[in-house]
């Protein structure tokens, strides 16, 4: 196993030892050694810069990145020994580089702080975990598009306030979460914009004496510009903030599409089967199939947002520019990255395996008078103006409620005692077919609209 030099790089100022509890208190090490791929992606373009403009000689220059890389193969393979002592991963590195290669280690730090150095580990670390993100979030979306196209034409109940309200095809439902899920993917984008920022060359907040190449080290780091502002530079967590708050919005639509899956896969709906390796049984019921999968999604949707409020509050009241506070944005900021990916992995892996029970939807779709609004409708266009229109189908459904009858139950001579404007056709908008078929405008149920989204859909995923 490597060793780490055991003594802090930081500590002569001190004239006594670090208290054992507060070394332990302060350091981060446990948490953000995570960042230590992204913490030498950038001390190696550090280094880049440092030769081109004379602060370190060649030699210097390849023995930094002989010895980072080394270090990177070691962290990979188990071997690098953490050690709290040196606080946090930038220390930790940084003090097993001047292990390896002495002197010219120790000039690694020239021009830049902590301060800097970790504000551009983190943006470096989210801008490969959007990466991630999008390709789970895209998944998702192209099985929910196939998942669509199978049930273009499924006719299901639509429901508002969770009573049955107009019919809808099984595939225009599902659409509705591949739109939701389209803006959450733009908002990772516009995030990832202003995430791709470079801080670095900023130092501790004043900026730095030498005469450092910020554009090369931004150009080498693939961000689009340095930051414009060294205070900010090094005290800015919005990034942070902006990125858990996209993945709250995420996670609760996630948590939406949960709850329907849930309801829709109970004894009472029967809409839907999910699949077996999604489900657990009970240790005493052996007839339960329970939709662990979804419920788990939709309680981590409140853990997500309680990150975001959590960064919130941590930068709420800080001066600039950095404080210690800032040491408590990662953990909140990992595990919300890796709830997010998870959860859209699960939700990929799974969708394409849901069975939709077509007879019991449409069974569903006839009770609760879902055509009542075809019939208001179909007596405006015979000239009956809508409020009285509303009105008398009102009256229609009251007496399909005293006969437990549906409206395209109803006898001719019976709707007509409601208005005589009720001809024989009416039938025709009185069945569940013919309502989601009238309604064939962008972005209406009809199953030929269903489709052109779909195939719009796929284009958009390309």
């Amino acid at each position: 196993m490597t060793s780490v030099n055991s003594e802090k790089l930081s500590s002569a100022r001190f004239a006594q030892a670090t208290d054992a509890f507060v070394e332990v208190f302060t350091a981060s090490v446990d948490f953000d050694q995570r960042m230590a791929a992204q913490d030498i992606q950038g001390s190696i373009a550090h280094a880049t810069m440092l030769c081109a403009v004379g602060i370190l000689t060649e030699a210097e220059r390849d023995a930094i990145i002989g010895g980072l890389t080394q270090i990177g193969g070691e962290i990979d393979r188990g071997e690098f020994v953490w050690s709290i002592k040196q606080e946090d991963v930038h220390m930790n590195i940084e003090a097993r580089l001047t292990d390896l290669i002495g002197i010219a280690g120790k000039k690694l730090h020239t021009g830049r702080s902590r301060n800097d150095q970790v504000a551009t580990d983190i943006r470096l670390y989210l801008r490969s975990e959007i990466v991630q993100i999008t390709a789970q979030l895209t998944r998702l979306q192209a099985a929910i598009v196939e998942l669509a196209a199978q049930h273009a034409d499924t006719i299901m109940p639509g429901f508002t306030h969770l009573q049955v309200a107009q019919p809808i095809t099984f595939g225009h439902h599902l659409m509705a979460w591949f739109e939701m899920l389209s803006r959450d993917r733009e908002r990772l984008d516009d995030c990832a914009k202003r995430l791709n920022v470079m801080p670095l060359g900023a130092a501790a907040l004043a900026g730095t004496s030498y005469p450092i190449d910020r554009q090369l080290t931004a150009e080498l780091l693939g961000f689009s510009r340095p930051s414009a502002n060294s205070l900010d530079s090094v005290s800015d967590r919005d990034f942070a903030i902006e990125f858990t708050a996209v993945a709250s919005l995420i996670m609760m639509h996630l948590s939406r599409f949960s709850e329907e899956l849930i309801l829709w896969s109970s004894a009472q709906f029967d809409f839907i089967d999910m699949p077996d390796a999604f489900c657990t049984g009970s240790s005493i019921m052996p007839q339960k199939k329970n939709p662990d999968v979804p419920e788990l999604v939709r309680g981590k949707s409140g853990r997500v947002t309680g990150h975001l409020v959590a960064l919130l509050m941590l930068m709420k009241s800080q001066p600039l520019a950095y404080n210690k506070d800032n040491q408590e944005d990662k953990e909140p900021l990992f595990d919300t990255a890796d709830t997010l990916v998870n959860c859209l992995r699960a939700y990929a892996d799974m969708m394409p395996h849901i069975t939709a029970k077509k007879a019991n939807m449409y069974q569903s779709a006839k009770r609760g008078f879902a055509t009542a609004t075809d019939l208001a409708d179909y007596l405006v266009r015979k000239g009956m103006a809508f409020r009285d229109a509303h009105e008398v189908v009102g009256l229609a459904v009251r007496l399909g409620l005293e006969t437990q009858r549906d409206l395209s139950e109803l006898t001719l001579a019976e709707l007509q005692g409601f208005s005589p404007l009720i001809t024989e056709d009416v039938f025709g908008y009185l069945t569940l077919e013919g309502s989601v078929a009238a309604r064939r405008h962008i972005g209406g149920t009809a199953p030929e609209t269903v489709k052109l989204a779909i195939e719009a859909a796929r284009q958009r995923l390309v």
